[in-house]
């Protein structure tokens, strides 16, 4: 499964709300039923920490690194791939 985030997002992912409706609609379904997921950051520009956050940490809380292995992130920008890096990161402590 693909899912395009500048599709829900634009070109700057902010809306918190936003990012919990993928985490719930598409990223913890994948987890659920075992299925690979890509999110892809094409045409995003930038995100805030929050929307990170919401789309990512309780993914990685729930289940542990396992997770890892099941979602990819492709197209990021070098200011979101440190936010998916750091976000990952303190969600897995």
């Amino acid at each position: 499964m693909i899912v395009k985030i500048y599709e829900y997002a634009g070109s700057f992912a902010e809306d918190k709300d936003v990012a919990k409706m993928i985490r719930e609609q598409y990223v913890m379904l994948a987890i659920s039923t075992n299925q690979p997921i890509t999110l892809d950051f094409d045409g995003v520009q930038s995100s805030t920490q929050s929307f990170i956050h919401a789309l990512i940490s309780k993914a990685f809380q729930d289940n542990g690194e396992k997770v890892l292995g099941q979602i990819t992130f492709a197209n990021c920008s070098e200011k979101v791939r440190g936010l998916i890096a750091m976000v990952t990161n303190y969600s897995l402590e």
